[in-house]
């Protein structure tokens, strides 16, 4: 007997790349379950699919940053400032990143790359060691959604956030909708999509100096005048980064989907100070911001 629940979740998360960087990304999750009939004749109460795979999903990777440890342009340590921390050091082909993060803002993944494969095979092993006896398979279906446009790879955290977005490095993938005058305008969704493309996304009232960032020791070695830095203290830790300047974007306001579309529509204005200027941004799948100007 199978069960299935289609777009059980949707995970918002950021990923280690040799080749691209950090790498936002937001993939659907789909269910499939194998089992036997229980004492309830179900092979798994749809409301348990719903809330107990959903909250061990969301554990294992959602709005974490995920880490190929087979990797060896990464290094990840114990931090020497606070108890319960890492430092995370990573040399990609396109930039170099430093990190401090509580542990849990991590997910440590055994693998060489991280993909679609490597992420469903982790999470497979963690959900199946939660599930009662008469469920012996599961079938995950992890998938971009299917966007026809253009979309973004975006790296950001939310100091004032409560939950986990107050990650700093957690992202999404994300279309955009940009209207002058009414008229959906392609070559502006182009551009911004262009400029967003891997980012890492920063607010101004979090840049640090580079004396108050707290790094390793290797890290500090490493440092180069192309590095920029954020820090702030939040519920779950302190959260620190250094980027590099061509993977970054500094923003005037946090970095919220509202304020991002406000972001973008106060820059649109400037060239188009007498057209109305409608921007609709996402946050991942199926949930953003609308502003008008």
């Amino acid at each position: 007997m199978q069960l299935f629940v289609d777009d059980l979740t949707v995970i918002d998360f950021s990923y280690l790349c040799k080749e691209r960087g950090i790498v936002g990304e937001s993939w659907i999750v789909d269910v499939l379950l194998d089992g036997s009939l229980n004492e309830q004749s179900m092979v798994l109460d749809f409301a348990i699919v719903k809330k107990q795979i959903k909250a061990i999903i969301d554990e294992a990777v959602d709005h974490k940053l995920l880490l190929p440890m087979q990797e060896s342009a990464l290094t990840l340590k114990k931090s020497s400032y606070h108890e319960n921390h890492q430092t995370l050091d990573f040399s990609s082909d396109r930039a170099s990143y430093y990190l401090q993060s509580p542990q849990c803002a991590f997910a440590l993944i055994d693998c060489l790359k991280v993909t679609i494969t490597s992420v469903t095979t982790y999470l497979t092993e963690i959900i199946m060691a939660e599930l009662p006896k008469n469920v012996q398979g599961l079938t995950l279906t992890l998938r971009p959604e299917n966007i026809t446009g253009d979309y973004y790879h975006y790296t950001h955290g939310l100091k004032l956030h409560d939950g986990n977005c107050q990650r700093i490095a957690h992202g999404h993938r994300s279309k955009i909708q940009i209207f002058v005058d009414d008229i959906k305008t392609t070559e502006l969704e182009h551009k911004w999509c262009r400029r967003w493309q891997d980012i890492y996304i920063a607010s101004e009232n979090d840049r640090i100096s580079q004396a108050e960032i707290e790094l390793s020791a290797q890290a500090m070695l490493n440092l180069t005048p192309d590095h920029q830095y954020f820090s702030y203290t939040a519920p779950q830790g302190r959260f620190d980064i250094a980027v590099e300047n061509k993977v970054l974007d500094v923003v005037d306001c946090d970095s919220t989907v509202e304020l991002l579309a406000d972001f973008i529509a106060r820059q649109l204005k400037k060239d188009f100070s007498k057209s109305t200027v409608k921007v609709i941004a996402y946050e991942g799948v199926a949930k953003g911001a609308i502003v008008n100007i």
